[in-house]
């Protein structure tokens, strides 16, 4: 039975799992403090979070068992608050530069993710990159509609240049 203390802490950890959109389970043992400052402002600056908990609060407050497999050493976890992607592309950001820390494993939507899954996800354009996709698309077809719409009156003055040019 945890103390009252850990109770707190888990009812913290519960809140702030909930508000996220995604999470990952890292081990962050090979890290040294400099590096773990680093990944907490770039992952802040995503708009997420890095927290260090012991394993069994962490277990209580995802839910017991759901991710008991990869609770084992060093752990800590990686919320994604504003956007599910974004501050797990942080993650393998400095995972890939670093190379000090083990991905083990995820959680979104109620569902458990592989350390493949995650990497997966990390791939994906964020929010607002797919919002930048969407309105780049909307706007192609007036861009082309607009073309077509020039192109009458514009090869028309062509034909009278090539016309005029042809009997001089």
């Amino acid at each position: 039975m945890p103390n009252k203390q850990n109770l707190q802490k888990v009812e913290i950890l519960k809140e702030k799992i909930a508000r996220a959109k995604s999470l990952a389970i890292v081990d962050y043992s090979g890290t040294s403090a400099n590096d773990q400052v680093k990944l907490r402002s770039e992952i802040s600056q995503a708009g997420g979070e890095v927290i260090v908990a012991k394993n069994t609060l962490i277990d209580l407050a995802i839910g017991k068992g759901k991710l008991t497999s990869s609770l084992e050493g060093m752990n800590a976890i990686v919320l994604s608050y504003e956007d599910a992607v974004v501050a797990i592309k942080k993650l393998f950001s400095f995972h890939k530069d670093a190379n000090k820390l083990e991905i083990k494993q995820g959680f979104m939507d109620e569902k458990v993710l592989s350390a493949q899954e995650i990497e997966e996800l990390s791939k994906l354009p964020s929010k607002n990159e797919l919002i930048s996709m969407l309105i780049n698309r909307l706007q192609s077809p007036a861009t082309g509609l607009v073309n077509v719409l020039k192109a009458g009156s514009r090869d028309l003055v062509y034909a009278l240049q090539a016309i005029a040019d042809k009997g001089k």
